[in-house]
């Protein structure tokens, strides 16, 4: 029985040591990065009352919700081996729809074992299929790294 406790002490003791940080969890920002849309009324930056997006990522339009007081939009393009990504923006739940086709190139690179294959967006750029309520369409930064800097502006009627 000394030696039972003993062993059931020592067995606890190394699941505790044995436990570490979780591998599996991407959280220091270095999956997929999603592009950064703003908006500009004019030649403005403005804060829109509400925006809401669609995003067919080639199984049909998934509604990613609306935001409220907006001034950018993160959205996640396709990951797959697709050249191009269909996003549709209203600035009403019911209104008028603008689809923006977003052409780019990919290139993958192997991260870690929690993440993963990370995708980077390269090349960059976007034609204005469907033109209401976005008049026109401003390119930013043409390739997408990471979050922090905007990737195109949608161009709304001046105020």
């Amino acid at each position: 029985m000394k030696y039972f406790k003993f062993f059931l002490i020592i067995g606890l003791l190394s699941m505790l040591v044995s436990c570490g940080g979780d591998d599996d969890i991407c959280e220091s920002g270095e999956g997929t990065p999603r592009m950064k849309v703003s908006f500009k009324r004019g030649d403005k930056e403005t804060t829109l009352d509400s925006i809401y997006v669609a995003v067919d990522y080639g199984s049909g339009k998934v509604q990613l919700g609306g935001s409220r007081a907006a001034t950018s939009r993160l959205i996640p393009l396709r990951v797959d081996d697709s050249p191009y990504t269909d996003v549709y923006f209203r600035l009403t739940n019911k209104g008028q729809e603008s689809h923006v086709k977003i052409n780019y190139t990919t290139k993958s690179a192997y991260v870690s074992p929690g993440c993963g294959v990370k995708k980077n967006y390269e090349n960059l750029n976007s034609e204005l299929i469907t033109s209401t309520p976005i008049l026109s369409l401003e390119t930013a930064q043409n390739f997408i790294e990471n979050e922090d800097k905007t990737n195109l502006y949608l161009i709304f009627e001046p105020l």
